[in-house]
């Protein structure tokens, strides 16, 4: 498969929208904060953290999540290096990530380490304190074939009713198979048949309160054995 890249608009200022799925990339209320009550809350992180602790995402989108995690990471004085590798079937060019991180002005000092990597084909950034893997294509096809587990899943694909593709039940077997035991996933979705399939995947699964206008959203957990 040839990936294709973003088709998207701005909205908003600053806000990029998937025209390709008619889906916003992050909350117009406040993206940051809504990674940082889905993702990082979701998976009880900052306070999970190790050395070599292990991110996996379907759905990289802006890169917002990632610099999110990583400056959760600097704060917290964590020793050692954060492994994060995401799955995107249509990676947006260098000059879209970059424009798009810039309306995160907490986040200008984690954007301007990362900038200089950022090509319009990226697929890693190794800095003292992270290995970054970005996988290109469709998910359904690479994940399968991926070789590491993770510690914690950002589920962050575009609305589960206009891309369906990324939430079957297929995909979330994949998700279970690699999460490492007494791993975690957290979802800004709380629809139904994404929470059955993660079940069926093999994780203890809880709707909670989402953020802003979201009523809720998904937890899960994998147990130890």
């Amino acid at each position: 498969m040839q990936n294709q890249t973003a088709k998207l608009e701005w909205r908003a200022g600053d806000v990029p929208v998937s025209t390709r799925f008619d889906d916003p990339y992050f909350s117009l209320e406040n993206g940051l904060a809504e990674t940082r009550h889905v993702f990082l809350a979701g998976n009880d992180l900052p306070g999970r953290f190790r050395d070599g602790f292990h991110v996996a995402e379907l759905g990289f989108g802006t890169g917002l999540n990632l610099l999110a995690t990583l400056q959760a990471w600097r704060q917290g004085g964590q020793s050692g290096v954060l492994h994060y590798t995401s799955f995107e079937a249509y990676p947006m060019t260098a000059d879209e990530m970059r424009r798009a991180q810039a309306a995160f002005t907490e986040l200008n000092d984690i954007a301007r380490d990362l900038a200089p990597h950022w090509t319009d084909t990226p697929t890693a950034i190794t800095l003292p304190d992270l290995h970054f893997t970005l996988v290109t294509g469709d998910a359904r096809q690479t994940l399968p074939v991926w070789t590491d587990q993770a510690d914690a899943w950002f589920l962050d694909g575009f609305s589960p009713a206009k891309n369906p593709e990324l939430w079957g039940e297929d995909l979330m077997q994949e998700v279970g198979r690699h999460t490492a035991p007494g791993g975690s996933a957290a979802t800004y979705t709380a629809a139904g048949f994404v929470r059955r399939a993660l079940a069926q995947a093999g994780f203890e699964v809880i709707r909670v309160p989402g953020y802003g206008r979201k009523r809720h959203m998904t937890r899960a957990r994998k147990p130890m054995t």
